[in-house]
């Protein structure tokens, strides 16, 4: 009698034979955190290190989504195969995404060497969803040679892509007001390249002019982040805002071994949310007593953090 074939090993076959079907499935399955989703990744796991991951992110009405779908066409013409994950606004109804991000990408729909998934932030406030690192996991597996994640667009708080991208692009439009200091605290720091979006306009040279004043205030390094105009609506700014990317790429570690430390990342902020939870949601008369403690003066925040850690049986130097 012929054993029953392993469906999740069948699934990451697929998966790593760049099977669409399978891709949707398994970004689903790892989107719903199900024990699916986590047998599938654990199987995947080997495969990962192949993609270059982007992450663009600014604040709302930059035109981010504009931008990654002239950015699709341009690495495609340079033979990429791209994978996109676009973090939309959540539906106050179904909580799903509302797939804004995609409709605008909809020039590639077609195209067999692009796959682009919106996944809804679920109200998450760093600009990702939780599922975002996951579901570019599983790109990565399927051989996508670059994978763009693109944030809902969330404001100063959208600092979480550098944990999971290995250049990550800022988009800046002109005409916020005071433009450097609207959006500077947080994503300005993050930055590998600044994209000037809207470039057409007359405050762009302005912006421009900001954001070079700011880098030069910044500590030296091997990269200087390149402030580059873009327009997305005409493609212009586009090859030079690709090569940036591309001239980035040869700085870092190889996506093989840069892939270890968006791994550890993804575990540090998960490890952290389970900590946060184990604390806050469980009545622990230890805990308790540790928080009257701390009400009574007698223990500093990190003494009692470090205590609470040692009351879930956490080990800390």
């Amino acid at each position: 009698m012929q054993p029953r074939p392993d469906p999740i090993a069948a699934m990451a076959a697929a998966v790593v034979n760049a099977d669409r079907r399978a891709i949707a499935k398994a970004i689903t399955a790892v989107e719903c955190e199900s024990a699916e989703g986590a047998a599938l990744l654990k199987a995947l796991h080997s495969r990962l290190g192949h993609a270059r991951v982007i992450g663009v992110t600014g604040p709302p009405g930059a035109g981010k989504s504009t931008l990654v779908n002239v950015l699709i066409g341009e690495f495609r013409r340079r033979g990429r195969r791209v994978g996109v994950i676009a973090v939309d606004p959540s539906s106050p109804i179904s909580g799903g995404a509302i797939l804004g991000d995609r409709i605008r990408m909809i020039d590639h729909g077609t195209d067999d060497g692009v796959f682009i998934r919106s996944l809804a932030s679920r109200g998450h406030l760093g600009g990702l969803s939780r599922s975002a690192a996951r579901a570019v996991d599983v790109l990565d597996a399927a051989g996508f040679d670059v994978v763009i994640v693109e944030t809902v667009g969330a404001g100063q708080s959208e600092v979480e892509v550098a944990d999971i991208a290995h250049t990550r692009i800022v988009v800046c439009p002109p005409g916020l007001g005071d433009d450097v200091q609207a959006i500077k605290a947080g994503i300005l720091e993050i930055a590998d390249i600044f994209a000037v979006n809207k470039s057409d306009t007359p405050l762009a040279e302005r912006a421009e002019r900001e954001l070079l004043a700011m880098l030069s205030l910044r500590a030296r390094a091997a990269w200087v982040p390149p402030v580059i105009r873009t327009v997305a609506t005409t493609g212009a700014g586009v090859k030079e805002l690709a090569d940036a990317v591309e001239a980035h790429g040869q700085t870092g570690a190889d996506p093989r071994h840069g892939v270890v430390e968006r791994l550890r990342r993804v575990v540090a902020n998960l490890a952290a949310d389970e900590v946060r939870s184990r604390i806050v949601s469980r009545d622990n008369p230890e805990l308790n007593a540790l928080a009257e403690t701390l009400r009574r003066g007698e223990v500093d925040y990190r003494e009692a953090a470090l205590r609470a850690l040692e009351v879930l049986g956490i080990r800390h130097d």
